[in-house]
C-alpha cells in the first residue's frame, strides 16, 4: 500500500527498509524510524496484495484510499461522491478484498507504532532522561522530596497493585492473528538491532547489514503472507476456554517473564539492602465471571485454574531445566552450602556424570517434584523427564523454599552473579504467580443470589417467599441465619438447576484454594449492589460450603472470600457509602472482616454508571463515592481503636474506551482524591487494549511500570491536593447540567433508541462471534438492558464516540452563562480547575482524546442508515451541536483551538493511521446498507464484521 499523500508518513531520509538507529533526534527527524517501518510494511502489504490478489485488487485499494484521503482532508465534495458511487460498484469479493487490505494495514501500523515506542524510550533512556510513569522518575521524585529507599520498600511491603484481565463482547482478535504478530514485532525489533550495529560496526555495514537487513524482509513477507492467508473472523462464537487461551498466552509473552524485571529495576534502584516485596500481582475474570453470561460456570473455573496453574508450572519447568544446565559447578571447585548439599544428596538423580555437581542434581530433583506437582494439579505431563516425576509440592513456597536454599548457597560461595541471571527471576515469579498464576476473582448479579437464598430458605422451611421480605426483615433473618452454625440445605431435597450451578461455584472455590493456594481465589464480586442484604446474601452462600469457618459474632469466625460490593449505577454510587456503613454497623461484621484479613475490597463501574448518566456525570459520582468511603473507613477505624485497622481498596472497573473509564492509567491513579489510593489498587483490562498494552513483551513492561510508578507517588508523594470548596461546587453544578443533558439525548429523546440500533453497528456486533457473553443482558432493545461494553463499542465504530464526551459542552454552557452570575469570572474559575485540579484536568484530556477520534463527518454517513428521516435529522442535528459545543468548550478552558496540542504521540498516531481506518467506515456502511436491505450474502456479513475488527484494532481503545 502506499504512502505518499500529505496525511501519510513523510518520506524516510535513509533507502526504504533501512531503518535508523535509535539516537537522540531533533523534533523534525525523530519520527522518521516510525515512518519508515510503516512504509516498509506498506509496502510489503501491498506487494503481497499483488502476488496474492493480482494488480487489479491493488489499483482498485489505492482508489479507495486515495479517494478517502481526500475526502479527510479537503472535506472534497467531488471525492465524497466518487467515493459512495466507486463503493457502491464494488462486487462482495471486491469489497471484501478492500476492507482485508486496509485492516491489516491497521494492524502493522500498530505494531510500527509500538516498535517506535520503545525506540523512544529507549533513546531516552541512552541520554539519562528516563520518561514520565517509569520506575526511574517516580524512585527519583521520591528522592528528591526525602523519602528514603527504606520507606518506599517499606510502603511497599504493605501495598497491593493488580492488573485484572476481562474478557468481553468486543474482543475481536484472533490468538493466530495475535501469534503471527508477535513475530512480525519481533522481526521490526530485529532489524533495530541490526541498524545499530551497522553504525557501531560501520566497516562492516555493507556487507553484514544488508544481507540480514534482506533476510529479515524475507521473514517480515512470509509473515504478512501468513497473515493475509489466515481469517480474520472465526467460524464460530468464542468460547470460554477460548477466552481463556487467549488471556493465558499474554502470561506466557509478557507477565511471567516481564514482572520480574520490575521488581529487579526497583531493587536495584532502592539499593540490596532494602529487599522488595511481591505487590504486583495478577488478577484474572475469564472463567469466574458469571454476570450476564450464562457460558460460565463450576467447570469453566475449574478449567481456567487448571490451565492457570499448567501456564506457571511449564513456565517454572523450563527455567529449571535452564538453570540446570546453566550451574555446571564442580564440589571440587567450588564449595556449597550444608543445606545446598542435604537438597543435592535428597535429588533422585544418581548418575555418576553428575556426582561432583550438586546443583545440577538438586536441579534435577526439583525438576522431577515439579513434574510431579504438574501431573497432580493439571492431569499433564512435562516436556522432559531426567528421572521420574516424583514427590509432588504441596505448595509453592515449598518449590520456593528449595530455591532460595540454591540461592543461598550460590550468594555465600561467590556465585551471586550467576543467581541474578536466572535464579533470582524464577524466585521472583514464583512469589508473585505460585501455582495459581493469577487470582481469579467471581462474579455474579446480586439478583441471581436472592433467587438461590430464596430457594434454600422455602426448602428448608425457613421463609416461603424470601423476596417478598423488605430490606430490614431481610437484613434480621440473614443475620440469624449466618450467626446460626448449622447449613441451610435439606439432605436429599432437589434443588433447581440454578441454585444447583450456583452453588457448585462456592464449592469449586473452596476446593480451588486447597488446590492451588488461597490465593487462586480471593474475592466475589456482586454486580448491581444496591442493599446491605444483597452482601449478607453471599456471605451466607459461602457459610453453606464452608468458606466461612465459624458462625457470624464468633471470636475466631472467618471468611475465606472478600466480599466486594460493585456500585454500578449513578444511584449505586450516591449509596455506596451508606450501604457501607450500615453494613459494619451489623453485630459481627467489623470483627469478622478483620479476622479475614482486614481487608475490604470495593468495586467501582465506571461503564454502567457513563451509560447511566454521562461521561462527566460519572466521573464526578466515582469521585465523590471515593471520598466518601475513605472518609467513612478512616472514621471506622478511629473509632475502634485499638481494634486492628481494616484496609480499603478500590477496584476500578475502568474499559479501554474513555466512555467506560479509560484513558491514560498513570494520569488516571493520580488523578484519584487524595488519600484514596494509599498503595492499594486493583484494575480491570478489557477488550482490546489488553492486545495493545501487552502483547508486545517491552510495551507490556512499560504499561506495568506506569502503574508501579503511580501507585508510589500517589501514594508516598500524595500529589493531589484536596480541591477547593469552589471547585466542588463547580463540578456539582456541572455534573447536574451534563446528566441532565446526556439523559435528554439518550433516556428522554423520542425514537433515540430506534436511531442508535441504525446508526450504529450495533446488530451486526450482536452478531459477530466475538466473545462468549451476549451483548445484552435481557432479549430486548432498550438502552437500560443493553450492556455498556457493546454500547460504547458500537459508538466508536460509528466514530462519534459519544459516551466519551456528550453532555460537557451543554454543562459548561449553562455554567458560564448561569443567570445572575459573571460569566467572565465563572470561565476562569473552569480554566483554574483545569490547571490546579488533576481530576479535572485528566477528566478534559480525555474527552479531548476522544474528540480527536471522533468525525463528524463521517458519521453523518452512519446517521443515513436511519430509515426515518425525520429523527435521522433530529437526533444528529442535536449530537453535531454538542459536539461543537463540547470542542469549544474545551477550547475555552484549556486555552488550545487544536485537539491533542498536549499529547504530540497521539497526534502523530491520528495523523499517520486514521487515513486507512477511514475507508473501512465508508465500506461498513455501505456494506450495513445491502445486509440491512436483504442481500443476504456471506461476503457482505464477512465484510462488515472484518470491518469491526479493522476499525477497533486501528482506534486501539475501542474494547
Amino acid at each position: 500500500m502506499n504512502a505518499s499523500d500529505r496525511n501519510a508518513p513523510p518520506a524516510p531520509a535513509e533507502p526504504e527498509g533501512r531503518p535508523a538507529a535509535p539516537r537522540p533526534a531533533r523534533r523534525a527527524d525523530k519520527d522518521q524510524p516510525l515512518a519508515q517501518d510503516i512504509r516498509l510494511l506498506g509496502r510489503i502489504l501491498g506487494d503481497v496484495i499483488r502476488e496474492q490478489e493480482g494488480q487489479a485488487a491493488y489499483d482498485l485499494v489505492e482508489q479507495v484510499r486515495k479517494l478517502s484521503v481526500a475526502f479527510r482532508r479537503d472535506a472534497d465534495q467531488e471525492a465524497d461522491r466518487a467515493l459512495k458511487k466507486l463503493l457502491k460498484s464494488l462486487t462482495a469479493d471486491q469489497t471484501v478484498s478492500v476492507i482485508r487490505a486496509f485492516t491489516y494495514f491497521s494492524h502493522l501500523a500498530n505494531l510500527a507504532e509500538d516498535r517506535h515506542h520503545i525506540r523512544r524510550r529507549a533513546v531516552h533512556e541512552r541520554a539519562g532522561s528516563s520518561q514520565e510513569g517509569s520506575v526511574e522518575v517516580a524512585l527519583a521524585r521520591l528522592r528528591w522530596a526525602g523519602i528514603a529507599p527504606r520507606a518506599v520498600a517499606q510502603a511497599l511491603a504493605s501495598a497491593y497493585v493488580a492488573p485484572v484481565l476481562t474478557a468481553h463482547p468486543t474482543e475481536v482478535q484472533r490468538k493466530s492473528i495475535l501469534d503471527a504478530e508477535r513475530e512480525i514485532a519481533q522481526l521490526l525489533a530485529l532489524r533495530d538491532d541490526i541498524a545499530t550495529r551497522a553504525q557501531l560496526y560501520k566497516a562492516a555495514r555493507d556487507t553484514l547489514s544488508p544481507r540480514e537487513l534482506a533476510a529479515n524482509e524475507a521473514q517480515l513477507r512470509a509473515r504478512v503472507a501468513q497473515l493475509w492467508q489466515t481469517r480474520l473472523l472465526r467460524y464460530s462464537r468464542l468460547t470460554v476456554a477460548d477466552e481463556i487461551e487467549n488471556a493465558l498466552s499474554y502470561y506466557e509473552s509478557t507477565f511471567l517473564t516481564e514482572i520480574p524485571k520490575i521488581y529487579a529495576d526497583l531493587e536495584r534502584e532502592l539499593g540490596a539492602q532494602h529487599p522488595v516485596a511481591s505487590f504486583l500481582r495478577m488478577g484474572q475474570w475469564i472463567g469466574g465471571d458469571r454476570d450476564g453470561n450464562p457460558n460460565v460456570s463450576a467447570a469453566t473455573l475449574s478449567l481456567a485454574l487448571s490451565r492457570q496453574a499448567e501456564v506457571a508450572l511449564r513456565h517454572y519447568l523450563t527455567e529449571v531445566h535452564l538453570l540446570g544446565g546453566e550451574l555446571s559447578l564442580s564440589s571440587k571447585l567450588v564449595e556449597v552450602s550444608p543445606e545446598m548439599q542435604q537438597l543435592a544428596e535428597r535429588s533422585p538423580d544418581a548418575s555418576e556424570h553428575r556426582q561432583d555437581e550438586p546443583y545440577r542434581r538438586a536441579l534435577t530433583g526439583i525438576y522431577a517434584r515439579l513434574a510431579a506437582t504438574l501431573r497432580n494439579l493439571t492431569g499433564t505431563e512435562a516436556a522432559r523427564h531426567a528421572v521420574a516425576p516424583q514427590n509432588a509440592y504441596a505448595s509453592a513456597e515449598e518449590f520456593l523454599a528449595d530455591l532460595r536454599t540454591i540461592d543461598a548457597s550460590l550468594r555465600s560461595h561467590r556465585g551471586a552473579l550467576l543467581s541474578a541471571t536466572r535464579l533470582a527471576p524464577l524466585m521472583r515469579a514464583v512469589e508473585v504467580f505460585g501455582f495459581h498464576l493469577a487470582t481469579v476473582d467471581l462474579r455474579q448479579s446480586s439478583d441471581q443470589h436472592e433467587r438461590v437464598v430464596a430457594e434454600l430458605l422455602a426448602v428448608a422451611r425457613i421463609e416461603a417467599d424470601y423476596p417478598a421480605l423488605a430490606e430490614a426483615e431481610r437484613r434480621a433473618l440473614l443475620l440469624r441465619l449466618l450467626q446460626d452454625a448449622r447449613p441451610l440445605r435439606v439432605v436429599g431435597a432437589d434443588y433447581s438447576e440454578h441454585t444447583s450451578s450456583e452453588l457448585a461455584i462456592f464449592e469449586t472455590a473452596l476446593a480451588a484454594r486447597q488446590r492451588y493456594g488461597e490465593q487462586a481465589i480471593r474475592h466475589y464480586i456482586i454486580s448491581h449492589t444496591e442493599t446491605v442484604s444483597d452482601l449478607l446474601e453471599v456471605l451466607l452462600l459461602q457459610k453453606e460450603v464452608g468458606l466461612m469457618q465459624g458462625a457470624l459474632g464468633d471470636a475466631e469466625a472467618r471468611a475465606q472470600l472478600i466480599v466486594v460490593p460493585l456500585f454500578e449505577t449513578i444511584q449505586d454510587l450516591q449509596s455506596a457509602a451508606d450501604i457501607m456503613r450500615e453494613l459494619y454497623a451489623l453485630p459481627g461484621i467489623a470483627q469478622l472482616v478483620r479476622n479475614s484479613g482486614a481487608l475490604q475490597d470495593i468495586m467501582l463501574g465506571y461503564s454502567d454508571s457513563n451509560k447511566d448518566g454521562g461521561i462527566f456525570t460519572s466521573n464526578w459520582e466515582l469521585y465523590r463515592a471515593e471520598i466518601a468511603l475513605v472518609a467513612l473507613f478512616d472514621d471506622m477505624n478511629e473509632a475502634a481503636r485499638p481494634a486492628p485497622a481494616v484496609a480499603l481498596r478500590m477496584f476500578h472497573g475502568r474499559g479501554g474506551t474513555v466512555g467506560r473509564g479509560g484513558g491514560p492509567s498513570y494520569q488516571a491513579i493520580l488523578a484519584q482524591p487524595p488519600g484514596t489510593v494509599r498503595g492499594q489498587i486493583r484494575l480491570t483490562e478489557q477488550g482490546e487494549v489488553i492486545a495493545s498494552k501487552y502483547a508486545n513483551p517491552e510495551i507490556g513492561r512499560r504499561n506495568l511500570e506506569t502503574l508501579v510508578a503511580a501507585t508510589l507517588e500517589a501514594t508516598l508523594l500524595q500529589p493531589t491536593k484536596p480541591a477547593t470548596e469552589a471547585f466542588l461546587a463547580a463540578a456539582e453544578e456541572l455534573s447536574q447540567a451534563s446528566m441532565a443533558a446526556y439523559r435528554a439525548l439518550v433516556y428522554e429523546t423520542p425514537g433515540f433508541t430506534q436511531y442508535f440500533f441504525s446508526a450504529t453497528p450495533i446488530r451486526e456486533i450482536a452478531e459477530l462471534n466475538i466473545g462468549s457473553r451476549p451483548a445484552s443482558r435481557k432479549p430486548s432493545q432498550k438502552i437500560e438492558d443493553l450492556r455498556a461494553i457493546p454500547w460504547g463499542f458500537s459508538w466508536g465504530q460509528c466514530r462519534l464516540t459519544l459516551p466519551g464526551w456528550y453532555g460537557f459542552g451543554s454543562a459548561v454552557e449553562a455554567f458560564v452563562k448561569a443567570p445572575g452570575e459573571d460569566a467572565r469570572a465563572r470561565l476562569q474559575l473552569l480554566q483554574k480547575m483545569y490547571r490546579h485540579w488533576p481530576f479535572f484536568h485528566t477528566l478534559l484530556s480525555n474527552m479531548d482524546m476522544v474528540l480527536a477520534k471522533s468525525d463528524l463527518a463521517l458519521a453523518s454517513r452512519y446517521s443515513e442508515l436511519v430509515p426515518d428521516a425525520r429523527l435521522r435529522r433530529r437526533v444528529f442535528s442535536a449530537i453535531e451541536a454538542e459536539w461543537q459545543r463540547t470542542g469549544e468548550a474545551l477550547a475555552r478552558i484549556t486555552g488550545e483551538r487544536q485537539r491533542l496540542a498536549g499529547n504530540a504521540a497521539l497526534a502523530r498516531s491520528i495523523r499517520h493511521r486514521f487515513p486507512y481506518i477511514d475507508p473501512l467506515n465508508h465500506l461498513q456502511v455501505e456494506l450495513i446498507r445491502r445486509w440491512r436491505a436483504g442481500h443476504a450474502d456471506e461476503r457482505v456479513q464477512t465484510g462488515i464484521h472484518i470491518c469491526i475488527n479493522g476499525i477497533a484494532a486501528g482506534l486501539r481503545n475501542t474494547g
